[in-house]
């Protein structure tokens, strides 16, 4: 009797396991598992098998690994959905950066020329420069971690992108990104759209930088050196163009010392606007610094300390001087009411005409 129920009992947790793993199967259309437990090994290849022209989702789940490896989703694969297992256990990275050839050998301390994508002799070499370039529209990624390991590594230039967006409908949630300069370049058409939700951003140098309309919500932006510089972005004519809410701007020790800045402007006529913001390190009084052109708005409401009390926006910078084809000088309100406040809603900036609904791929991540 008693070697009958281990046996049903055996029989049954079995049946249980494999019932769960093809249910897992049924709801991707791809596994992507280091160990060989799934369809492919590596991310790319998944990708590469995905058909073009897809009309609807292709989800490509990811086992907790650390692939090594550049990703590449072309434009003629658009809804590539990749979702990892657990965000800090689901890693794609890579250590490349852009930089030329130093003249002499003193002229690079970082060693970043050994992993340069103009280097012959480096492993990414002829590589794109970006760690994951996105191509394809309607891109939604969830659960992984995004990192430029000579970013990371280096904490230092040359430029060192750990994404790359190209297409329209970008989304992403609960994923990490981390390098030091231009972590993460967005689209620089006005007319595309990128949602990103509950995740972490990290860098130094014009760190989240490019074009679109970009709204960001519950994110942490967390500088890695003094005077760091969140976004430089280069909008022409957006309808929103970058937008935080109700984000975190954090820190290490170096980024504590008041001189991080909130932006600089890129090219064009730029815009950046921060609303509900939580300080949790100083930010330097003006807030906002030059870079060459006249911003259209740089501006924030209701940002508060790490405490919750409002803080003091009246020095926040509104004059800018221009260079190159740009006017000589040029100024921008550093604050908006409570009313134009209102107008920054994912509604408007995402949901748009078209009704483009991103939130409704996103799922809370297990315990």
């Amino acid at each position: 009797m008693k070697h009958n129920l281990l046996t049903c009992i055996l029989l049954c947790g079995t049946m249980l396991t494999a019932c769960a793993q093809q249910k897992e199967a049924d709801a991707y259309q791809a596994i992507v598992a280091q160990d060989g437990s799934g369809d492919y090994t590596n991310v790319q290849a998944a990708i590469d098998a995905a058909p073009d022209s897809c009309l609807q989702p292709w989800r490509i789940f990811v086992k907790n690994g650390s692939y090594e490896e550049q990703v590449i989703v072309p434009q003629s694969k658009p809804y590539i959905h990749l979702i990892g297992q657990d965000k800090d256990s689901t890693v794609i990275h890579m250590r490349l950066n852009v930089g030329g050839k130093p003249e002499k050998p003193e002229d690079d301390p970082s060693g970043y020329w050994a992993c340069s994508v103009h280097n012959p002799d480096a492993q990414a070499y002829q590589h794109e420069g970006s760690v994951v370039l996105v191509k394809g529209d309607h891109f939604y990624s969830e659960n992984i971690s995004y990192i430029n390991d000579y970013g990371t590594e280096a904490h230092n230039g040359p430029q060192a992108l750990a994404m790359k967006i190209q297409g329209d409908c970008a989304a992403f949630y609960n994923c990490s990104f981390r390098s030091f300069q231009d972590t993460w370049m967005t689209s620089t058409k006005d007319e595309h759209r990128l949602y990103v939700k509950d995740c972490y951003i990290e860098g130094a140098v014009d760190y989240f930088y490019g074009g679109g309309d970009a709204l960001l919500e519950n994110c942490t932006l967390y500088n890695v050196r003094d005077a760091s510089v969140i976004v430089a972005p280069c909008h022409t004519s957006p309808r929103f163009g970058y937008v935080f809410l109700n984000c975190i701007v954090d820190g290490n020790a170096e980024a504590a010392k008041g001189n991080v800045k909130l932006g600089r402007p890129w090219h064009n006529s730029p815009r950046a606007v921060y609303l509900h913001t939580t300080m949790r390190i100083p930010i330097a009084e003006e807030g906002w610094t030059n870079m060459g052109a006249i911003p259209a708005l740089f501006a924030e409401y209701d940002s508060r300390d790490a405490e919750g009390n409002i803080l003091d926006l009246s020095h926040r910078k509104t004059e800018y001087e221009g260079r190159g084809d740009n006017p000589a000088k040029g100024s921008c309100p550093a604050t908006i009411s409570a009313e134009d406040a209102k107008r920054y809603m994912y509604e408007n900036i995402i949901m748009a005409d078209d009704g483009w609904n991103p939130r409704a791929y996103m799922t809370e991540p297990s315990k």
